[in-house]
């Protein structure tokens, strides 16, 4: 298995975690699917949404697999008056990741990043580590601090 920045990352930072495999369905790439994969309540498996606002600065979102994000909260905590998820395509020269395989750790440039206050429930989640097939099941507090991002109220009530 390749190692990936992500890891490289948390490594660098002495943050421990454990790789998680899981078999990828190219007609299905929702973390909803990559959770019962992994034998993981959905709820502690979290997808890591890229937006776009009305200023053209991207933000990035990350919340448990069945959920999604509230964009009127989005726009609040951006200080936004539109904000989209951008599109597909447009992932990998953003991020340098593609659809299925974003993590919020490494991507090409920091973007401010938030994370939905359920993060806290648990004492590990999953996320992408970079790569299709391929999650870190780390502490979701720690994961935040890395990358300097702020745990909020992001999903509908």
């Amino acid at each position: 298995m390749p190692k990936t920045n992500p890891m490289r990352i948390l490594e660098q930072q002495n943050i421990g975690f454990e790789v998680l495999q899981y078999k990828y369905d190219e007609e299905n790439l929702d973390a909803v699917h990559a959770a019962g994969e992994m034998g993981l309540p959905c709820e502690q498996v979290f997808k890591t949404i890229v937006m776009r606002n009305n200023e053209n600065k991207i933000f990035v979102f990350c919340v448990p697999s069945n959920s999604s994000v509230n964009l009127k909260k989005a726009r609040s905590i951006t200080f936004s008056s539109e904000i989209t998820p951008v599109k597909p395509s447009e992932l990998l020269n953003l991020t340098g990741y593609i659809r299925g395989g974003c993590s919020p750790l490494g991507m090409k440039k920091q973007y401010p990043t938030f994370f939905d206050e359920t993060i806290i429930l648990f004492d590990k989640i999953a996320v992408s580590a970079g790569m299709r097939g391929i999650n870190l099941f780390v502490n979701g507090e720690e994961l935040a601090g890395v990358i300097s991002g702020k745990i909020v109220p992001l999903t509908q009530d």
